[in-house]
């Protein structure tokens, strides 16, 4: 066998592989580049300081990662520790895991016994909402 027939015997079998492959296949594919995460913590005992719930102000830091409420963190305060504890547990699920229009639309509803408190704390999720990017 020479090597011409060689060749022709190699071009031959290669069309045959990529006759059989399916379309998808054959394409060159793209490089998928993943995008960076981007997360933003927003502090709002500066967006609004005078939120006050029944005994003073009541600081949030809510985080944001990749258009979403991650998490609302309460920081310290002057607020009595049962109602606050009880505010927190119902208004911060209303936000957490949803996009920032989402969470914009949410009329924050609050938690008996601890009015204040929780009309504080949607006041300043609110305010966090409003200067997310």
């Amino acid at each position: 066998m020479t090597i011409q027939m060689k060749k022709l015997l190699f071009l031959l079998m290669l069309a045959a592989v990529v006759a059989v492959m399916p379309a998808d296949a054959r394409r060159p594919r793209k490089k998928s580049v993943a995008k960076p995460a981007t997360t933003q913590v927003i502090f709002t005992g500066d967006l609004a300081p005078k939120v006050i719930g029944y005994q003073g102000t009541t600081p949030l830091n809510v985080t944001i990662k990749d258009g979403r409420i991650e998490s609302i963190e309460a920081l310290p305060n002057k607020e009595t520790p049962a109602y606050f504890e009880r505010a927190t547990k119902h208004v911060f699920p209303q936000y957490i895991g949803k996009t920032v229009a989402q969470a914009r639309a949410v009329e924050g509803d609050i938690a008996t016994g601890a009015t204040y408190s929780s009309e504080a704390l949607i006041k300043n999720i609110e305010a966090a909402l409003k200067a997310a990017k």
